[in-house]
């Protein structure tokens, strides 16, 4: 049984990250960079974007937050990413991953694999890639899923409880949770499946909600929430994917708690 995630706790923390304008490393697909910094702006969050194996693990301790997204793999950048992901453990920064294609090649799944046994505090995917990271039969084809969200809640509880990672199912319905208790957040638009990066951008926004998080659980909601909230005004402002685009940066950037309990009422 999962309930609706209460409207006050959504805006609790898009107040909490705007007060905050946390600093988020992220180490994303390169194919997305420009729409996920521009989400973390118009959110309230600073992006940045630190590749080099030189940097990584000095930056990575002094942000708000990491994402991990392995979306473009290859060697070097996977090394960038442990060396990060290490530096952040030891300095306490929450971090993230993003797990694109998992399960269904072989290089990116093990990497992903070992990224668990260090501790991400929140793992972000659609329902094949958490399926396939908990170990459970699923579908997909790259980045994109033929099963449900809904069909992965158990899959996700599992996962969040063997690795103590707040694991978040995306699809027309998202499901969060923390192995315990588990969130639905109803909101979007299928629309949002045909923009390049809207599922790695929201990666970043929940690496950003993570920062300083008194409550891990009700931030990755919230980020997931924010960003259906924000898909569904856009859609019903655009006339397709290109105008979705702009106006759901507007949305995200024009978005109130008091409009949030409006929308939502």
């Amino acid at each position: 049984m999962t309930a609706t995630l209460p409207v006050d706790v959504i805006a609790a923390e898009l107040a909490r990250l705007r007060a905050m304008n946390p600093l988020v490393h992220l180490l994303t697909n390169e194919v997305v960079q420009e729409i996920t910094a521009n989400v973390l702006l118009a959110a309230g969050a600073s992006p940045a974007m630190i590749v080099a194996e030189e940097e990584v693990s000095s930056f990575a301790a002094i942000s708000g937050a990491l994402l991990v997204n392995v979306g473009t793999l290859y060697p070097a950048r996977l090394a960038a990413m442990k060396q990060a992901v290490a530096a952040a453990n030891r300095a306490g920064v929450p971090w993230t991953l993003d797990p694109v294609a998992v399960g269904v090649l072989d290089y990116r799944t093990q990497a992903c694999r070992e990224f668990l046994a260090c501790k991400p505090t929140a793992i972000r995917g659609n329902a094949s890639e958490i399926m396939a990271l908990a170990g459970c039969a699923g579908s997909g084809r790259g980045v994109d899923t033929t099963t449900e969200s809904e069909a992965a809640v158990e899959a996700a509880e599992g996962l969040a409880r063997t690795t103590g990672a707040v694991v978040a199912v995306t699809g027309e319905t998202d499901f969060i949770t923390d192995g315990t208790t588990t969130w639905a957040t109803p909101w979007g638009h299928p629309v949002m499946t045909r923009v390049v990066g809207s599922g790695c951008a929201l990666s970043a926004l929940v690496a950003a909600f993570t920062a300083q998080a008194p409550n891990r659980l009700h931030a990755v909601a919230a980020a997931c929430a924010v960003a259906g909230l924000c898909g569904e005004r856009a859609a019903a402002m655009s006339r397709g994917p290109g105008s979705f685009k702009v106006e759901f940066l507007d949305a995200l950037y024009l978005l109130t708690p008091e409009k949030l309990r409006e929308q939502v009422a």
